[in-house]
């Protein structure tokens, strides 16, 4: 009993140092963006983001890139890993090692070796910042990886794959039908940490010269830092807005799953 009091006591410190730790610095953000002339205080630098008709538009160009990147990784990387693992699980290491090799590759190194290939992308595409997708995909796959990775490894999909396929399911029917809902949490999650992780480059956008948030939250704190912060703050928030909903799903999805598994049982 007593053992179980010192855990709970010790637990509670931990948490509250960490709470600490993570909320100061936004109260100082919060505090810092909010200084006024004179000691007072003023809501101009919030006011001053929906007026910076650049910033506005660098913050649909993130938004939009987020959302295309998100989509494309998705595409390439679900029905690969699904047929990887049903029909050719030898690959399994291999397709692993290279989805997870930019995380082990410093963003300067990347840029270096796709300012050639952008100069194609460009030719072809045109100079629009939503052609950092293809950069941005590349990027967000280790996290990507190990999110729809477990969410496959959380499923009988051989079973259910034979099973929709004696049905006569097609394998786009098998992919869209039955294993896209049964891993939907974890589809979710690598959507969110992808939008998370592109709302936050800055190093890849800024080499190639494109106009995303957090280069013109660079270029901001030149000229008004009060505005700088303001944004970085509500790209903080919006992160960790991000994070809890993905803790909510998840927490939702195994209520559902547990209710599911007595339900049966019950009757």
């Amino acid at each position: 009993m007593g053992s179980l009091v010192k855990q709970r006591v010790l637990r509670t410190i931990i948490l509250l140092v960490l709470g600490v730790y993570f909320i100061l610095p936004l109260i100082a953000m919060a505090e810092f963006s909010t200084r006024g002339k004179n000691n007072t205080r003023s809501m101009e630098s919030w006011t001053s983001i929906v007026d910076d008709e650049g910033l506005m538009e660098a913050l649909v160009n993130s938004l939009l890139l987020s959302v295309t990147s998100a989509v494309l990784m998705l595409v390439l990387l679900v029905p690969t890993m699904a047929w990887i693992r049903l029909r050719l699980p030898q690959l399994q290491r291999l397709v692993e090692f290279l989805c997870l090799l930019p995380l082990a590759i410093p963003a300067i190194v990347l840029v270096v070796g796709m300012a050639p290939l952008y100069a194609w992308v460009n030719y072809f595409f045109g100079d629009s910042p939503l052609t950092l997708t293809f950069a941005y995909t590349i990027l967000v796959l280790p996290f990507a990886y190990r999110a729809v990775d477990a969410g496959l490894a959380a499923i009988d999909l051989k079973t259910l794959a034979e099973a929709a396929r004696s049905l006569g399911a097609s394998w786009f029917t098998v992919l869209w039908k039955v294993v896209v809902p049964n891993i939907r949490v974890a589809l979710i999650g690598a959507s969110l940490l992808s939008v998370a992780l592109v709302l936050g480059e800055f190093t890849i956008a800024s080499l190639l010269n494109f106009d995303t948030l957090q280069v013109q939250v660079n270029l901001l704190g030149k000229r008004n830092a009060g505005v700088s912060i303001a944004v970085s703050l509500l790209c903080l928030l919006f992160a960790f807005v991000l994070l809890f909903a993905l803790s909510y799903v998840g927490q939702r999805r195994r209520q559902t799953v547990a209710e599911e598994e007595i339900l049966p049982g019950s009757n």
